[in-house]
Formats: structure tokens, sequence, C-alpha cells
């Protein structure tokens, strides 16, 4: 193959990799749908999950680590919730350490929580994948 095809063909790869990247990040992320449940104290709970290093233990949208309770739909899974989370949260336990956090602190990392359930599903549930890549969650 001469030099010139190997950067013809190059350049036509390189060509579909830009407009593929282009439109894998920009079609169907024209609005947050989520942008309604991301208040103040849910952004700041976002940080404390992190400051506390939170997915080392817990999943979210089913990414992280595995020893404790994928949190993703905790706050409106059956016999949790807000009660539910507010006491682990606030006295740990047998596994979860008691990281003795204020009031404001637990409430933040419940709004988070909140913004979460709002957001997605995990484990994974019934979804159809069409052909063009998009994906709907069939109840």
């Amino acid at each position: 193959m001469s030099k010139k095809i190997k950067i013809i063909i190059f350049s036509l790869l390189l060509v579909l990799f830009l407009v593929f990247t282009a439109l894998v990040d920009t079609v169907g992320t024209e609005t947050d749908q989520g942008a309604g449940y991301l208040t103040p104290a849910a952004t700041t709970g976002k940080l404390l999950f992190q400051k506390y290093n939170c997915t080392a233990c817990h999943q979210i949208y089913g990414l992280g680590g595995y020893m404790g309770p994928d949190l993703t739909n905790v706050m409106s899974a059956p016999g949790k919730g807000y009660v539910y989370a507010k006491a682990i949260l606030a006295y740990g336990s047998n596994r979860m350490p008691n990281f003795h956090l204020s009031e404001t602190e637990t409430d933040c990392l419940i709004a988070y929580l909140n913004y979460v359930d709002k957001t997605g599903l995990s484990p994974v549930r019934n979804f159809d994948i069409h052909a063009d890549g998009t994906v709907t969650y069939k109840p």
C-alpha cells in the first residue's frame, strides 16, 4: 500500500472519529434531566460524598465499591428512605463507621442521595436498546 493511500485512510478515519465523538458528546445532552433536583444542598452533599470517599464502599449508578450497598435508589427503596438514611449517617452501622457528621452535613448528603435517586436506576432493570443507540425503560 502506498504512502498516499495510507494518509488518505488515516485522514478519513480521523475525520470519522472526530464526527462520532462530537455526536456522542452532544446528541441527547441538550438538557440536564436532573437539573431541577440538583439543589445547593445536593451539590454540597456530592462534595461530602467525595470528601469522605463513600465510593470506596458504596456504588452510585452501579459504579464504586462493593462492601456497602448500592445507594442509587436507597431513598425510594421499600423500608428505607429518609429516616433510614439519616439514622445510618448519624450513627453508622456494624460495617459503616460513624463519621460524626454534623446535622448540616447529614442533610446535605441526604439531599444528594435524593438527587441520585431521582436521576438513576440501579441495578439496571428492563431496558430496550434501539438501533440508533438510544435506550428506553420498560416498566
